[in-house]
């Protein structure tokens, strides 16, 4: 075969090969089964193209409206009073903003969380109160409040913490003497003074003294001797006396001292005549150190701080007393 029907029959191979490359081309794309790739065909990819287009921008644009709701709640942090929320000891009240109001979002909400200082604070909206079965004392009209040590749901306002308490143990401490029978009690309320000395340190030489034998009875006394700064009489009164009844102390429920003049004034066989006790109202107090550190970092980030700290007051407490003195 010469050259020039060698390159005849090649190209006849070749036409035959893209031919039947093209059939298949056809059937992949022939959509209206008609043997034939035409503009009809075109019509259909393309709207079937076009469809597909359409849903998915639907989808990216759906992704895209939850992930900028999910931003949204993360910033508007809203509670919800469902079974998993329960209200913490320390809380805020805030009034209902109208981004709360008026966002779909917090439908509901009764309040939201913030976190100032990076602690976080329950901030409660006024007007759910009822909803949450919340009591505040003094009112409601305070911004920061703790729970009652005691009582259940019921909140102090934080101004009004300490003092608060201490009225009511004075109180209590003088139904306890009327309903026990008492004739005359007296509460003197001492604040120990202030020390700048390490105790620890000081008890230390006072035992290497006393071994050494070199420590006077006077300097041993003094370095063990409570001083206090305040001393005023809290209450006092005198009654007729009666036989004793149980009283039902609540704040001062689980104090030692008072549960055993309890028990040994309704003791009929001995009954007690006279006694005293210095109670401390650290025993009794709900706000520990490391709860205060927490509160003084949120009113501090709040820029809320007034002329003294919920941590100094915690310490102050370790020094206070109620001494009670009751005759019968």
């Amino acid at each position: 075969m010469d050259k020039k029907a060698k390159l005849q029959n090649l190209a006849a191979n070749a036409g035959k090969a893209a031919k039947g490359i093209l059939g298949h081309a056809i059937q992949a794309v022939d959509q209206n089964d008609d043997g034939k790739f035409d503009f009809k065909d075109v019509s259909v990819i393309a709207g079937v193209m076009g469809e597909a287009a359409k849903k998915g921008a639907q989808n990216v644009k759906a992704s895209a409206e939850a992930l900028a709701r999910a931003q949204e709640l993360k910033a508007l942090s809203p509670i919800f009073p469902d079974e998993n929320f329960t209200v913490p000891k320390f809380i805020r009240l805030a009034e209902r903003t109208p981004k709360y109001a008026q966002n779909p979002l917090c439908l509901g909400a009764v309040g939201f969380q913030s976190t100032p200082k990076g602690v976080v604070l329950v901030n409660l909206f006024r007007d759910c109160l009822d909803q949450l079965s919340l009591t505040l004392y003094p009112d409601q009209d305070g911004e920061f409040y703790y729970v009652d040590p005691i009582i259940p749901n019921r909140y102090i306002a934080l101004d009004e913490y300490f003092s608060y308490l201490k009225i009511a143990r004075i109180n209590e401490l003088q139904t306890i003497a009327q309903t026990l029978g008492a004739r005359h009690f007296r509460v003197t309320y001492k604040e120990e003074q202030a020390s700048f000395t390490d105790q620890k340190r000081q008890a230390k030489v006072d035992a290497k003294a006393n071994v050494s034998g070199h420590a006077s009875g006077d300097y041993h006394h003094q370095s063990t001797e409570r001083r206090f700064s305040t001393v005023e009489v809290a209450a006092e009164m005198s009654f007729p006396g009666h036989e004793p009844m149980a009283p039902h102390p609540v704040y001062l429920l689980k104090e030692p001292s008072i549960q055993s003049l309890i028990t040994m004034r309704l003791d009929e066989k001995a009954p007690l005549l006279h006694q005293k006790y210095m109670l401390k109202l650290s025993n009794t107090s709900g706000i520990k150190e490391h709860d205060a550190a927490k509160i003084d970092a949120v009113l501090n980030g709040l820029k809320c701080s007034g002329n003294t700290t919920v941590s100094s007051e915690v310490r102050n407490e370790s020094r206070r007393y109620l001494e009670y003195e009751i005759e019968f």
